[in-house]
């Protein structure tokens, strides 16, 4: 594998634990819920989901280096798979396959990358990475190594893709 980094790397020790954790966004204590106040019809529509239904919401990222990525969140607060809702979990595959499907018809992707981070938001969520054709040095995990490490995406190729995504959810594909 191809690390987006310079050799010699040098190995830190991790800083001491924080506990109790620090709240997430949404969480008590924590800063006000973006995706909450969309929902509820608080924020302009540019800054909201490019799709949603009942159970999900699809966001656009900030600072996107490679166009297509977005973020899927519960329209709800919940943490983990664990408290997901039947029918949240139920419908949870349908939709990434939908995502997914949408994603590799911008052309030009290799792979759709789905990634499970629990922290940032009380919305449980996932990131879509797709991995442009013939990027190999970021298969697996090193995708969003060298996606923070790349320019960003001019913004209107970026709003392109957005677009192009939200058309196809859509129309159901």
């Amino acid at each position: 594998m191809t690390l987006p980094y310079a050799e010699p790397l040098t190995r830190l020790d991790p800083p001491p634990r924080v506990i109790p954790e620090p709240p997430r966004v949404g969480e008590p204590g924590g800063d006000p819920c973006g995706l909450c106040e969309w929902l509820a019809g608080n924020k302009p529509e540019h800054e909201g989901p490019l799709w949603s239904d009942d159970n999900w919401a699809l966001c656009r990222a900030t600072g996107v280096t490679i166009p297509g990525v977005v973020w899927l969140a519960s329209r709800g607060h919940y943490d983990s798979f664990a408290d997901l809702p039947d029918g949240h979990a139920t419908s949870y595959g349908p939709v990434v396959a939908r995502i997914e499907r949408a994603i590799l018809a911008l052309g030009d992707i290799a792979r759709v990358h789905v990634y499970r981070w629990g922290d940032g938001s009380a919305h449980f969520h996932v990131w879509f990475y797709p991995r442009p054709l013939g990027m190999l040095e970021a298969k697996r995990e090193m995708l969003p190594l060298w996606a923070d490490l790349m320019p960003e995406a001019p913004k209107e190729v970026v709003a392109d893709a957005e677009a192009k995504i939200a058309a196809a959810l859509a129309a159901g594909i």
